[in-house]
Parts: structure tokens; C-alpha cells; sequence
């Protein structure tokens, strides 16, 4: 929470038209396999995106766009050019600071419409550190196949957020004292007439949080236009369903939310169902379960044996705390070595285990995460209809020779 050379003026000053050329499809280049059971599993990759590295392509219109598991080798922090794309619908290609307003409304004492610099100056500016995950991260990996972007693992990233407590901007124009949600729009717009707009929201003692921001930087920058320049909502510990991009619109509901992509969709069973199980009642997808991923070895890879071998990855908490993480086998367990808490609670941790001799193969091997609260990953798939809040362990094997 400190002024760094990424300042509160950074946005009005430098950020000017942010605009998006068009991808490059003829650098479409190789191809990578997710290792999806329930369908094709090959995806291209391609640097043409704007601003982007090489990226798993899910699809090109509105972009989906996934980060390759390399990408979280090294660091907690997510690269921008890596970080993951998700786009319900399409939005401008071209946004000029000077002229973008975010309407507040709803019910509030005061309707009003701010520009970058009301929202810059609206409080103290704040940086926080969080994971960014897509709720359908490893929706490819479900058995049996459910409907819905088929993602492997990399729809997640971590990165330093920039901007002010929406509180903050909410007290420009005083929240009512019935106030129960605070709903979020963007400019993006849906593809097909009479299709819903993309509109969240969040209970007002969610938005009331110190941590929850109005952002518009990530990792030292100016958000880019695919990831929602000029201003996107940040919910640190909550799926990034809630982080509107390209934010326009604030309204405080002094009711519930029945609008498509609160009460209708994002949803997930109230409790464990099987794949035959009909006309259950669901709960809306919010905060993150915790998660944990070896990233120094892949699946199938040979390790060398009767050497010593090292194993590592990163893991998060959730919406809490990352208490401890183990590499667990067939019938074992081993504690992992933390790294530092370099970015606090919503951040990716390093972790590391040291096996002294190989000995054989390595049959099934996954990392269990646990936060603070008790939450810990399961054994065995949680499955839902959506592929919603993946946790389960995700296991490998290496080979030794």
C-alpha cells in the first residue's frame, strides 16, 4: 500500500488511447496437448496476440487465451505477456482514457459519473497481490466431459494489482443503509441480440473490504485492452467471474441479484451430485479453493535413477492463507518446504521437496494444498455439470531410467 514509480497519475498521464490490432492468424504456429481425457486435446499456440507471448489459443473471438503450465516455473508473479485472456463477449478495440466515465448509481445518495482522474483521486491508492482464476480453470481434465471452454490448468495467473478501494469510490456517491450487493458492468456487449450483458456482483461487505479494488494497474503497467484497460474490479481470494473489465458501470442493489450471470449461470451444486443427478439446487461460484501444481517436471517425464531429485511447483490458499503443502503417492505423504510469503495470502507460494535417491518409478504423484482455514484439496474429483472450482490433486508420473 505504498506510492511506487507506478503511480495514482499513471493512468491519466500515460495511459491516453489504449487500442488492440487485430491478431495475427497466419503466425498461428505449434501446437500443444493438454492432456484432456474427454475430447481433442491439441491446441494452437501463437505470440500474435498484442502484447502477448506464446499462449495456448482456446478460441480467437472474443479471445480466450491460455497460459502454457511453463509459464509458472520460476517467481509467483504471472508475466503480462503470459497472464491468461477471458472474454464472454467482445468488447471495443479502441478506448480513449480522456473520454471513459464510470457511472455510480443504484441506490446511493448521490448518482454520479467519474472520470479516470475522479477514480484515481477517489482514495489512497492501494497495491495487493492476487491470483486471477478462471472459475472453469481444468474444465478439460473433467470425467465425464462437461460443456463449456475445455481448459487445462494455465486459466489462472498472479499479479500486482494497482488502484483504489472501492469503497472508496462508493463513498463519492453514499451508499444507502439497505444496501446488500454492488453490481458491476463493462463495455463489453453481448454477440447476439436479446443475449444477457455481462453484469456481476458482490455482497456489499465484499466491496467493503480494504483489499477490494478498482484497478487500473497490473504488475507496474497500465492494464492492456485484453485485460480490461482502462479500469477492471479486483476481488482478491474470489474467482475472476467478479473482476469486470473494462469497468462502466457501478450500481448498489438494495436487493438480491437476478440478472443471468448471478442468478442463472456461474453456479454450482449446493451439494455433491453424480453425473445422472437432475434438478438440484446450486450456489453461486465465489471465493477460490485452495490449489496446488508440481511445475519443475512433466507428466511422463524420465528421471534419473538412484540420483537425488528435486521437486517443485507453486500453490495458493484460496481466500485464505496457504498453510502447508505435501507431495503425496500411492499410500504416502512427504511435507514440501515453503518458500517466502512474498506476496501474502491471495498469492502463489513456491514450494520444494528434496528426495535424496530416485528409486524407482513415480506412480500418481500430486501436491495437496491446505489454507489456514482447514480447506484442503480432495482426493477425488468434486464433479460438476460446469467444471466449476476444479481442486482436486492433480497428479503426475514420472519415469525412472
Amino acid at each position: 500500500m505504498t506510492e511506487s514509480s507506478f503511480t495514482r497519475r499513471a493512468l491519466i498521464a500515460g495511459a491516453g488511447t489504449a487500442a488492440l490490432a487485430a491478431p495475427a492468424l497466419a503466425k498461428l504456429g505449434g501446437m500443444i496437448d493438454l492432456g484432456l481425457p474427454g475430447g481433442p486435446s491439441l491446441r494452437p499456440t501463437t505470440p500474435a496476440f498484442p502484447g502477448k507471448g506464446a499462449m495456448i489459443v482456446q478460441r480467437i473471438r472474443p479471445p480466450l487465451l491460455e497460459s502454457p503450465m511453463e509459464v509458472f516455473r520460476e517467481g509467483i508473479i504471472t508475466p503480462n505477456d503470459r497472464m491468461f485472456v477471458r472474454w464472454n463477449w467482445p468488447f471495443p478495440t479502441e478506448v480513449k482514457a480522456a473520454e471513459h466515465r464510470v457511472a455510480v448509481g443504484g441506490a446511493v445518495k448521490n448518482a454520479i459519473s467519474l472520470t479516470l482522474d475522479d477514480v484515481a483521486a477517489a482514495g489512497e491508492m492501494v497495491e495487493v497481490v492476487a491470483i486471477n482464476q478462471c472459475a472453469g480453470n481444468g474444465r478439460g481434465l473433467s470425467e465425464p466431459r462437461v460443456t463449456g471452454t475445455q481448459w487445462g490448468n494455465g486459466a489462472m495467473g498472479c499479479a500486482k494489482w494497482t488502484g483504489v478501494r472501492l469503497k472508496d469510490v462508493l463513498a463519492k456517491a453514499g451508499v444507502v443503509e439497505d444496501a446488500k450487493r454492488v453490481r458491476f458492468a463493462g463495455l463489453d456487449v453481448p454477440l447476439t441480440d436479446g443475449a444477457p450483458q455481462f453484469i456481476k456482483s458482490i455482497p456489499l461487505e465484499i466491496a467493503m473490504r480494504d483489499d477490494v479494488l478498482v484497478a487500473w494497474g497490473m504488475n507496474d503497467e497500465p492494464l492492456s485492452i485484453l485485460h480490461g484497460f482502462p479500469l477492471r474490479i479486483v476481488v482478491p481470494g474470489w474467482f475472476s467471474t467478479y473482476w469486470v473489465k473494462m469497468l462502466s458501470t457501478i450500481e448498489v442493489l438494495t436487493g438480491e441479484d437476478e440478472s443471468h450471470y448471478v442468478a442463472e449461470t456461474y453456479r454450482f451444486p449446493a451439494q455433491p451430485i453424480t453425473p445422472e443427478s437432475k434438478d438440484f439446487p446450486t450456489v453461486p461460484i465465489t471465493a477460490m479453493p485452495p490449489r496446488a501444481f508440481i511445475t519443475s517436471h512433466s507428466d511422463g517425464e524420465m528421471v534419473a535413477l538412484g540420483k537425488p531429485l528435486v521437486l517443485e511447483g507453486i500453490a495458493m490458499g484460496g481466500d485464505a492463507a496457504l498453510e502447508r503443502v505435501d507431495l503425496v503417492g500411492k499410500g504416502w505423504e512427504i511435507p514440501c518446504d515453503l518458500g517466502p510469503d512474498e506476496g501474502g495470502p491471495y498469492a502463489f507460494r513456491r514450494w520444494s521437496v528434496n528426495l535424496p535417491q530416485v528409486a524407482g518409478d513415480f506412480a500418481d504423484i500430486g501436491v495437496r494444498a491446505r489454507n489456514v482455514n482447514g480447506a484442503v484439496q480432495p482426493e477425488q474429483l468434486v464433479w460438476n455439470p460446469s467444471g466449476y472450482a476444479r481442486n482436486v490433486i492433480e497428479r503426475i508420473t514420472l519415469r525412472a531410467q
